[in-house]
């Protein structure tokens, strides 16, 4: 199994209807990353507006035999209140998808205080069951906490058979959220790693000018190989999901993933010289990823916002007060937050948020 999944949070849209997910395209991107002898897609029941799961049936459980690829969905909090809701739950997404049963089914977003929920609610036992009845062939958690955080639900749930967790050159020793030692307990444990985030929304993706020439240099390759192939060098690592939006996009990682080198001395050193870098920008390490924006009580859209606060204060971007005001025609300002920090619950990146959206306001409302 090639290490280059597809991760289907981050869609291709229509250019005239944000919302809309362009299928034509998306149908385009799975033919080639099919052809090119990747098979690995993963979805969620809430990705992209709660459409992912019906786009990934159209354009790639209706077009290709089951056999000819690995499915992973997930089981997200949010959707269920007690155990009784589970199996309904599991059914609607096994309909969504169009199949019988998923390769992988995974605990999503574990955090310590939704690991006790997922307990509570029997999800491990109900998951255990359907693995026996062969609509589960692997259970999994999607892990955004602490290293003993994973250590004690690995330790009380000793038959979990992966561990997805977010893994980059930059969050590896971040002291928030501490990639490396999360990654060293799925080592200790034994447990096979699926990496996410490994450009880290993108971020790593488009670097500032030093930082880019820093890592590309002349080599030809893009910011995103050294990203996505940092994350595939790790030796318990067999799966690194890239968020695919465009075309372009599947053909640069197949050009470096259909035969996959580990990164060399050399290299390291490179991504050594961007994260000294990246030290000294005053960027807000959001990944985009959407979870604080679902029960927002002011309707803020929280990433777009910071995503204009990070082109304004790093790269001076003069159009980010337009993106300002685009976003928040029909939505919240940052100044209309109430503090009630549901969104600093949700946030896998433990980003200070409310903090971050008073200084949205001082530069974009204030000023």
């Amino acid at each position: 199994m090639k290490k280059l999944g597809f991760g289907c949070m981050r869609l291709p849209v229509n250019a005239k209807d944000k919302n809309e997910i362009d299928q034509q395209l998306l149908n385009m991107m799975i033919d080639r990353y099919m052809e090119a002898g990747f098979t690995y897609f993963d979805t969620a029941h809430g990705y992209m507006g709660g459409h992912s799961e019906e786009a990934v049936r159209r354009g790639l459980v209706e077009r290709y035999p089951r056999d000819a690829y690995i499915l992973a969905d997930k089981l997200t909090d949010r959707f269920f209140q007690t155990a009784d809701d589970i199996l309904p739950l599991f059914q609607r997404q096994l309909d969504a998808v169009g199949v019988t049963y998923f390769d992988y089914y995974l605990m999503h977003a574990m955090m310590e205080s939704r690991y006790e929920k997922y307990v509570a609610c029997d999800a491990f036992t109900i998951a255990r069951e359907l693995k026996r009845q062969g609509k589960i062939r692997h259970i999994g958690v999607s892990f955004h906490d602490k290293p003993e955080v994973l250590e004690r639900i690995l330790t009380e749930q000793p038959d979990i058979d992966v561990v997805q967790i977010q893994l980059n050159y930059v969050d590896y020793d971040s002291p928030s959220i501490q990639s490396g030692a999360v990654y060293e307990v799925c080592k200790k444990y034994n447990k096979p790693v699926i990496v996410m985030e490994p450009v880290k929304g993108g971020a790593l993706a488009q670097l500032e000018p030093a930082a880019e020439q820093a890592l590309v240099g002349s080599s030809g390759q893009s910011a995103a190989s050294y990203a996505i192939r940092y994350a595939a060098s790790f030796e318990n690592v067999f799966m690194v999901l890239s968020g695919m939006s465009s075309l372009s996009q599947v053909e640069d990682n197949i050009s470096f993933m259909k035969v996959f080198h580990p990164l060399c001395e050399e290299e390291y050193k490179r991504i050594d010289e961007v994260k000294a870098i990246l030290r000294q920008q005053n960027m807000i390490a959001c990944t985009a990823c959407q979870y604080c924006v679902e029960g927002c009580p002011r309707h803020i859209l929280i990433p777009d916002l910071f995503a204009c606060l990070n082109a304004k204060t790093v790269h001076n971007d003069p159009n980010a007060a337009f993106y300002y005001d685009v976003h928040t025609a029909s939505h919240g300002k940052a100044s209309e937050c109430i503090a009630c920090r549901q969104c600093e619950r949700a946030c896998p990146q433990h980003l200070p948020i409310v903090s971050y959206l008073k200084k949205v306001t001082e530069t974009f409302e204030n000023n």
